[in-house]
């Protein structure tokens, strides 16, 4: 698994948007239709869909 960077400014506001705490999560990888997310205490991923 890669390692997380932070989110710049226009992924926390995707995060923001769904709800998610941008403190919490890092940006394992970001494609033009969706990024994936890792948990910072947890390790669990997720990938949601850009545009929400």
């Amino acid at each position: 698994m890669k390692q997380g960077k932070r989110p710049n400014r226009r992924q926390v506001k995707e995060l923001e948007a769904y709800r998610l705490n941008p403190a919490n999560w890092l940006v394992e990888r970001d494609s033009t239709t969706e990024f994936v997310l890792i948990h910072r205490f947890s390790g669990k991923t997720r990938t949601i869909k850009k545009g929400a």
